[in-house]
């Protein structure tokens, strides 16, 4: 099924799903109203469940402070030149304390003087992981920062975000109407 966008951005292409009820009270419950995203997604009960619980322990149960994930994937957001995804984050970077002054830089972050060594390392992973490659160097910068288990929950974060960006353009996910209205541009 094709249904066009209302907001002249290109074609939604699958219905947004009405949940079952044990589906919408766990959306509910994390989410509150369930976003766009969630509501393509929901064409598929079983792997939106599944989806939703590991996005909530990406987003909650990582020990790595929530800004320096959240500027990890508003930079996966202009790679992935996702204007639904830089939207919903930008929202999310701001009320963890990025910077607008990073916000600003993120584009141009390797010639910024806003970014932090563990900033830099952080970004470097992400544009590998959005690249399909981390190189050694890389990789010798992240770990010389970062433990394993932060190196693991960093790259999930970018690989995450990754797919995030290529499902809301397989899908055509419109932005949500709260957000369509003052939808921050994608820088």
């Amino acid at each position: 099924m094709r249904v066009f966008s209302t907001d002249g951005g290109g074609v939604q292409r699958v219905p947004m799903a009405e949940f079952e009820p044990g589906l919408k009270k766990r959306l509910d419950e994390l989410w509150g109203r369930p976003i766009n995203l969630y509501r393509a997604l929901g064409n598929q009960p079983g792997l939106t469940a599944a989806w939703t619980e590991f996005a909530n322990a990406v987003r909650h149960e990582s020990r790595t402070p929530r800004a320096l994930r959240e500027i990890m994937i508003l930079r996966t957001a202009q790679l992935a030149r996702s204007e639904y995804e830089w939207a919903q984050h930008l929202k999310m970077a701001r009320k963890a304390g990025v910077r607008e002054a990073q916000i600003g830089a993120l584009a141009g972050w390797r010639a910024s003087s806003e970014f932090d060594a563990r900033e830099r390392a952080a970004l470097a992973l992400t544009e590998g992981v959005m690249a399909g490659r981390v190189s050694d160097a890389v990789h010798a910068e992240v770990a010389g920062i970062f433990s394993h288990a932060e190196y693991v929950e960093l790259s999930l974060t970018a690989a995450f975000y990754a797919m995030v960006s290529r499902m809301l353009d397989a899908l055509g996910v419109e932005l949500d109407d709260d957000i369509r209205e003052h939808a921050p541009r994608l820088v």
